[in-house]
């Protein structure tokens, strides 16, 4: 599908979900947004039934209040690319953001973003936590009227809290042998701390004190948790909820990487994975307790925000949107991390709750993409609607889960490499026009390629229309600039 096509569906979805929900959701009224982001989760959460033990009491009474949506996925299954995409509407396909070294405001100098636009329309706009990139140079100090700090360094530091090298840390440090192995950050030990002592601690509790006072001007409150990424450090009770002889693995086929492309094999089995030494060393268990233990640690942190604006005077007038920015691989695939296109990688838990409003207990199967955050956003407060985004709105399947919905949720992962997830079908296609295709109804953990099978064309060539014909070139790496992180300003080197 090409781009002119693309952009001209999803400006008349945008509109036309706009008169729906002016009229219908919320009549004139701008309500609340409380806007909650978790970093690196994929859909091990009770309520999506991605991992049998997995304890998110808060998640799930969430959810319980408003609608689910159980087939959602991220825009790229990196950080900063799906991140830059949810905030400024905009596919990696059209703005060339696709790594974590690329700054976006460089290709984008115009772009308003999310929080941005918000605070243009009239609302109180704060902020605090891991939204943007947590890096220097990625969060957008014009988009916010104010943002909470937990390290009061960050803002010398170009925004940059530190959440990898700032204590609470292990007494050793790597805790483990797997980054002498892997990634730097791949470690995970228990802390003998309390809650409030971590990063994502002290940010919901500022929250939650935000949450206890009413406001004469409606508020747009984005707070995003930093775990469970890694490094998987969280405080020892967490760890004690999962016992390691309990611990259930991910199943995994061991052949299941002989049907794939070459490229798909490459990423699988990237040196940050090293799943054989994971295996060999006797820590793939210990490591899926810790990724559990950190799971049930920020979902103690959303219960606090939660709790906090039950009982305060917002709750009535506030509408909850849960998101996390891409998925997460613990051995399925002989892959760890995220950085691939498969299931794993790329769905998340995507939750919307306003009561009085949004029918409590639903859940919503229709592919939808957390690049359709921005626009239906806009429609759910009634903001005037923005044509240049690449998302569309899902305020009317927020109203009707089961309405109508013929779009698939679209995935890019580096350049000209995209995923469509469908209601049935997973397609991907590689930068060398290699093939993947699977049937969720059949194969749910996508063990089984079908795109070599003949009778299989005919959907392979439907999913395939929706990939972008055109594809934005690769935007600068952080090297081509010099950033001044006290004016938050770029300079393009010469040569």
């Amino acid at each position: 599908m090409n781009r002119r096509k693309f952009m001209q569906i999803s400006a008349s979805a945008a509109l036309a979900a706009s008169c729906i929900s002016n009229k219908s959701l919320f009549a004139s009224k701008k309500p609340n947004v409380l806007f909650l982001a978790v970093d690196d989760w994929n859909d091990w959460v009770g309520c999506l039934g991605g991992h049998p033990d997995v304890k998110t009491p808060n998640l799930d009474r969430l959810a319980q209040s408003g609608v689910l949506f159980t087939n959602a996925h991220c825009p790229a299954p990196i950080c900063n690319p799906s991140r830059t995409a949810i905030m400024t509407g905009l596919m990696p396909s059209t703005s060339g953001v696709y790594n974590n070294s690329q700054w976006w405001r460089p290709v984008l100098p115009d772009v308003v973003t999310l929080p941005a636009y918000f605070k243009n329309n009239g609302y109180r706009v704060e902020g605090a936590g891991k939204l943007f990139h947590h890096m220097p140079g990625f969060n957008d100090p014009r988009a916010w009227d104010h943002y909470y700090f937990w390290n009061p360094e960050a803002r010398e530091n170009g925004w940059d809290e530190r959440y990898q090298t700032m204590p609470p840390l292990p007494p050793k440090v790597p805790a483990t042998d797997i980054p002498e192995h892997t990634k730097p950050n791949f470690d995970f030990a228990p802390l003998d701390v309390d809650d409030d002592e971590m990063a994502d601690g002290k940010v919901a509790g500022w929250a939650a004190e935000y949450l206890k006072q009413k406001y004469e001007k409606p508020f747009f409150l984005a707070v995003g948790m930093f775990r469970p990424h890694i490094a998987w450090y969280a405080p020892r009770k967490y760890f004690d909820m999962y016992p390691l002889d309990e611990i259930e693995l991910p199943p995994v086929k061991e052949d299941d990487l002989d049907d794939l492309p070459p490229i798909a094999r490459e990423w699988a089995l990237d040196k940050g994975s090293n799943h054989e030494h994971v295996k060999k060393s006797d820590q793939w268990k210990k490591a899926v307790q810790a990724y559990l233990a950190c799971i049930s640690f920020s979902d103690a942190q959303v219960g606090k925000i939660l709790k906090a604006l039950q009982a305060g005077p917002n709750l009535q007038d506030t509408l909850v949107v849960l998101w996390s920015d891409h998925g997460y691989h613990l051995g399925e695939k002989q892959h760890w991390h995220k950085f691939t296109l498969w299931e794993r990688s790329t769905r998340v838990p995507l939750i919307f709750s306003y009561p009085g409003v949004i029918t409590p207990n639903t859940t919503c199967t229709r592919p939808v993409s957390l690049l359709d955050l921005y626009p239906s956003l806009i429609d759910f407060c009634g903001l005037p609607a923005k044509g240049d985004l690449d998302g569309r709105s899902i305020a009317k399947l927020v109203k009707n889960p089961k309405a109508e919905w013929k779009y698939p949720a679209i995935t890019s992962h580096g350049y000209q490499n995209f995923a469509v997830r469908s209601e049935q079908w997973r397609y991907i296609r590689y930068k060398d026009g290699s093939e993947e295709l699977y049937d969720h109804q059949n194969d749910p953990n996508e063990w089984n390629n079908l795109a070599s099978l003949p009778e299989y064309d005919t959907v392979k060539k439907e999913m395939a229309e929706w990939i972008p014909e055109k594809v934005a070139p690769e935007a600068p790496r952080k090297g081509a600039y010099k950033f001044d992180p006290r004016s938050y300003t770029w300079q393009r080197k010469r040569g």
